[in-house]
């Protein structure tokens, strides 16, 4: 008794805890409710925060579609195809209800009627069907109030019963394909395949692949009611494949996807059948000169086709059919199998083009272009590339000369079809050429290019092309003469020679030192720069520096002068002294022939020798005019006798030894002996005889000459043989 009392007090004790927790939640709903919508001055409107989305669901399993209301205090309905829907257990129920176990508020504390927490209007669709549940559910809240007009009406969803399509299929020309056959097209036709799933909720998924690669339809896939269960879709897909020969053999497949497909896609597929004409390739062609009875020749004329092609060897100039297999086979080839062979094949769509082989033909290069330009203008420093391309059998070998100078010089510059430059500098304008070479029959044959120029922009450039540029060497004493090339486009604004603290601009001089203009190299855009330096010595060793500018920059090089310790080795003696000797005399008759005129007019012909004065200048004007009409230079027209020179050479040693003491008769005397010396050295013999006026005259010369000095005696010989002798004081 006891026991039982225990424990009916017990049950007592924890029933009352209950109610009291049940108490004191709806005590504090009641708060919250009355602090939230309760106080005056204070409106809110009940809103959706969650709506309900699209569902699908697999039949005679449970859906849930969500709604949720802030600031709930109308009541929750839901509509299905614009029909309102009641809550039935089992079947329509709300997603929260509350139940209570062991003390703790839970959900569905009081089972059927259900009751809906405010805020949550989630219904539970149980063991959905396609015929009852499939279609358009709204959830709806009615307002809070009559006047707040805050009623809530969310956008229709769609419930989605699945139902699994039925397989789908392929239709081609308006018909069924069944499985296994081909989709038959002519090459160069279109060929439209629909395919079509049945009787799917969703609609299926249709995708298109032909080979390993996913084509695209015509239009997107349409879907439609079935006609005769509406609640079930029916999914197209049209697909258009242009028949070329390259698709032969390929599968064509549509792949239906829905979720309730056991493996979740089931495929269709058919095979590509397109018929074109045959084309054919050659096999076999000769690649080097074939020897007469010792080598074979096999060709093979391969067809591709469908259907399969009948194949033809022709000879040219020949009605027989050479052969009729694939195979041509020449074994050995003689000069009696030369000629040109066709192959062509034809089935029953059509016929193919002929091909032909050349037996023993070889032809030399040919170039078929080279550039890509005539000219091509490249800055410095920047990459540049030529083609070439030639045609030849063998195929030829490339080469890319350059020509330097417009000369017959020639540089390889590359070995192959393309030339590329990777650095331009100036060294590289200039003309190219492109040789391709072959041989045949072990001859060399060579084809050039036109050429094509290349033209190079930028800064200067001193060139540093040789080591012998780099230094000058001399001896102490001789000039050295620095010469470096530039080369420039534009052409260069400022030239300059630079060594420790000086600057010689290019046209100026200094001292030893001369920095000439810059002349014209042979290369285009080059030029000679020179630095002068005379009278080298030790201390001009040094490095001098090249400085050239124009528009788009500097270049700055150095040469370096080394001078040797020793002077320069002297000129011969000899040689000195022929030219000393020779420019003495030039000297000493240029004198005389100033002082005669000068002097002439104070001649000692004055009445002892029996001529008059006027016979004298007649004779004088006569000689002037004979001896201007003389073709001889007019040092070559005087001369004298060997006797009358030797007679003089006696006198003048007499009028030496009484003069010795008189410096300036000396001089005078001189300056005679000299004149006479000089005729001395042109014989009488080049004249026809003693009394010829050209004769005559240079005796006049010397006499004249001779009595400028002390007095002498001169012998005169006249015209016509006579002889006399004359002295200066008469």
């Amino acid at each position: 008794m006891s026991s039982r009392s225990t424990s009916t007090s017990r049950s007592r004790s924890s029933i009352m805890n209950n109610r009291s927790s049940i108490k004191e939640l709806i005590a504090q709903l009641l708060l919250l409710i009355s602090l939230t919508s309760g106080l005056p001055g204070i409106e809110c409107f009940q809103r959706f925060s969650e709506q309900p989305t699209y569902t699908e669901v697999n039949p005679h399993e449970d859906a849930l579609l969500t709604c949720k209301v802030i600031d709930q205090r109308g009541t929750c309905s839901w509509q299905k195809d614009n029909k309102p829907v009641g809550i039935y257990p089992k079947k329509y129920e709300w997603a929260a209800r509350p139940f209570s176990s062991n003390g703790v508020l839970h959900l569905d504390l009081h089972p059927p009627p259900p009751m809906q927490i405010a805020g949550d209007c989630s219904l539970w669709i149980r063991s959905a069907t396609l015929d009852f549940d499939d279609g358009l559910w709204e959830c709806q809240v009615t307002a809070s109030e009559f006047t707040t007009q805050d009623a809530l009406t969310s956008q229709p969803v769609r419930l989605v019963v699945r139902v699994a399509p039925q397989r789908p299929r392929l239709e081609y020309e308006g018909a069924p394909l069944p499985p296994g056959h081909n989709i038959t097209v002519d090459a160069g036709a279109v060929a439209t395949v629909k395919c079509a799933s049945h009787y799917g909720n969703p609609p299926a998924t249709l995708r298109w692949y032909l080979g390993d690669q996913e084509i695209s339809p015509i239009h997107p896939q349409v879907n439609a009611t079935e006609p005769d269960n509406t609640r079930t879709w029916s999914a197209t897909s049209v697909v258009q494949v242009p028949a070329i020969r390259e698709r032969h053999g390929d599968t064509l497949r549509c792949i239906a996807y829905h979720d309730n497909y056991e493996a979740k896609s089931i495929p269709v597929e058919a095979r590509m059948d397109i018929k074109y004409a045959p084309t054919i390739r050659l096999i076999g062609s000769p690649e080097i000169d074939l020897e007469e009875d010792k080598d074979a020749l096999v060709l093979r004329c391969v067809a591709d086709a469908n259907p399969p092609a009948s194949i033809v060897w022709r000879r040219a100039g020949r009605s027989e059919i050479a052969s009729s297999q694939e195979t041509l086979q020449l074994r050995p080839v003689g000069r009696r199998d030369a000629g040109l062979y066709t192959c062509q094949a034809q089935n029953s769509v059509g016929i193919s083009e002929q091909l032909s082989v050349q037996l023993d033909v070889k032809y030399p290069p040919k170039i078929v272009s080279a550039g890509p330009d005539r000219l091509t203008t490249a800055p410095l420093f920047s990459p540049a590339a030529f083609e070439c391309v030639a045609d030849g059998n063998p195929m030829p070998s490339y080469k890319w000369v350059q020509r330097i100078s417009h000369g017959s010089k020639y540089v390889e510059r590359g070995n192959e079809a393309r030339l590329v430059i990777d650095n331009v500098t100036y060294e590289y304008q200039g003309e190219y050429e492109c040789r391709a070479t072959s041989y045949i029959n072990g001859q060399e044959r060579v084809s050039i290019s036109d050429p094509v120029s290349l033209q190079v922009v930028g800064a200067p450039q001193v060139l540093r092309l040789h080591p012998s540029m780099h230094t000058v060497s001399v001896k102490r004493g001789e000039s050295a003469s620095l010469t470096m090339v530039v080369c420039a486009d534009p052409r260069p604004l400022r030239v300059a020679w630079e060594w420790g603290s000086l600057r010689l601009e290019a046209g100026s001089g200094v001292d030893r030192f001369h920095a000439e203009d810059m002349l014209q190299d042979t290369r285009e855009d080059c030029y000679l720069s020179t630095l002068q330096i005379h009278h080298t010595d030790e201390h001009d060793s040094r490095p001098y520096y090249l400085v050239v500018e124009n528009e788009r920059g500097t270049d700055r090089h150095a040469i370096h002068l080394i001078v040797e310790g020793t002077f320069a080795e002297p000129l011969e003696m000899s040689y000195l002294l022929g030219v000393a000797g020779g420019c003495m005399a030039a000297i000493f008759i240029l004198i005389c022939l100033c002082i005669y005129a000068i002097k002439s007019k104070k001649c000692c012909f004055k009445g002892s020798t029996g001529y008059k004065s006027s016979d004298k200048d007649s004779e004088k004007a006569d000689l002037k005019s004979r001896s201007d009409s003389t073709s001889g230079p007019q040092g070559d027209s005087i001369y004298t006798t060997p006797a009358g020179f030797h007679h003089h050479q006696q006198q003048q040693q007499q009028q030496q030894q009484q003069q010795q003491q008189q410096h300036q008769q000396q001089q005078q005397q001189a300056a005679a002996a000299a004149a006479l010396h000089a005729a001395s050295q042109h014989p009488q013999q080049q004249y026809p005889g003693h009394g010829s006026p050209e004769a005559m005259k240079f005796k006049v010369k010397i006499y004249e000459t001779a009595c400028l000095q002390t007095p002498i005696k001169i012998e005169i010989t006249k015209p016509g043989g006579q002889s006399g002798t004359k002295n200066c004081n008469d």
